[in-house]
């Protein structure tokens, strides 16, 4: 078994798996660092078909990543679905811990554990895939002294995880699938491993990994990370704390929970419009029930219910109006299922 000097990490979704293949066939068996994928996938698929239809594409040996795995040189390893991939002393680490930014599994939970296990011995990629996934991922490769490289967003079918990884990293390479291979092959050789007593991790990053391992942190813990600010977590409700370390504006909760601002966001707009919806739904209600009502009641009655009913009926028009217009403005920004 040979263990690897360094460590590629690949972040993908929508789109993936046709620019995963095509990354992967470039890499030959002899390739000198281990491969570690998060694929975005239903939580109800195996993953399994995945794992065999790399493999159909690469010397590279395949497996479904799995506990207590040991790390080896040309091996590529699949994230499983519903699951986060971790590295832990030299060994695969999988879990089932919090969400962040809604992704189980996360590119940015895998990147933030080769980065503190592997430091500046890591290359980071984010292909083709929406919205925001990998790009706080990167910014952990990159403080750690690692390597960057998105897809070039116009060789992406889905060019939203590389462009906000653009917008907010330095990104070191910017290049097409089809032009990855070779410049891999050479940022990963051996002679330009850097010595682990020599690299520097930042403290912050270590406890958001061991969190990470743990699956769960502590108010004391996630409170050495930021400071407490007035939002709520969308996925359990508890507090958020804004993290101060790095560049990127990033959010968690104490159960682990975390975000970008942007995923944040994201996540707010959608809560609103689902509120709304509700809203609307009990108004067309109302309006309902007083149309009834005034079919059942005297002259006078029936025109202060009417006066009721028509000023009810211009707040749900306003309403769906509203409504049908943001629903306009953000179609086709859904992730569409895997291929």
């Amino acid at each position: 078994m040979l263990r690897p000097a360094h460590l590629l990490v690949i972040g993908t979704s929508a789109g993936g798996m046709p620019a995963l293949t095509q990354l992967v066939a470039q890499l030959p068996a002899t390739f000198p660092a281990a491969v570690l994928v998060v694929q975005h996938l239903s939580p109800d698929s195996t993953g399994a078909a995945l794992v065999a239809r790399l493999a159909d594409h690469t010397g590279l040996r395949c497996y479904l990543a799995a506990s207590d795995i040991p790390l080896e040189a040309g091996c590529l390893y699949l994230a499983p679905p519903d699951r986060h991939l971790l590295v832990k002393d030299g060994h695969l680490l999988v879990t089932k811990g919090p969400h962040e930014n809604h992704y189980r599994p996360a590119a940015d939970t895998l990147f933030r554990s080769a980065a503190v296990a592997y430091d500046s011995n890591v290359v980071g990629i984010v292909l083709t895939g929406m919205l925001h996934d990998g790009t706080a991922g990167l910014e952990f490769v990159k403080r750690c002294g690692g390597i960057t490289m998105v897809q070039d967003p116009q060789d992406a079918e889905y060019p939203s995880m590389p462009e906000s990884a653009l917008r907010a990293v330095e990104i070191d390479y910017v290049l097409p699938v089809a032009q990855m291979g070779p410049l891999l092959t050479a940022l990963v050789s051996p002679t330009r491993a850097v010595p682990f007593e020599e690299q520097h991790i930042p403290a912050d990053l270590k406890l958001e990994a061991a969190i990470a391992e743990r699956v769960v942190g502590t108010v004391e813990e996630v409170s050495q990370l930021g400071h407490l600010v007035p939002l709520t977590c969308p996925d359990c409700g508890g507090n958020l704390w804004q993290i101060d370390h790095g560049k990127l504006q990033r959010f968690r909760c104490h159960t682990g929970h975390a975000f970008t601002a942007d995923a944040l966001a994201e996540s707010s707009r959608k809560s609103l419009e689902e509120t709304l919806w509700v809203a609307l739904r009990m108004m067309e209600e109302r309006k309902n029930l007083l149309a009834n009502m005034a079919t059942h009641q005297s002259p006078k009655w029936n025109a202060q219910q009417e006066e009721r009913l028509a000023t009810l009926k211009g707040h749900v028009n306003r309403m769906r109006e509203f409504l049908l217009k943001g629903s306009a403005s953000t179609a086709g920004t859904e992730e569409p299922a895997s291929q």
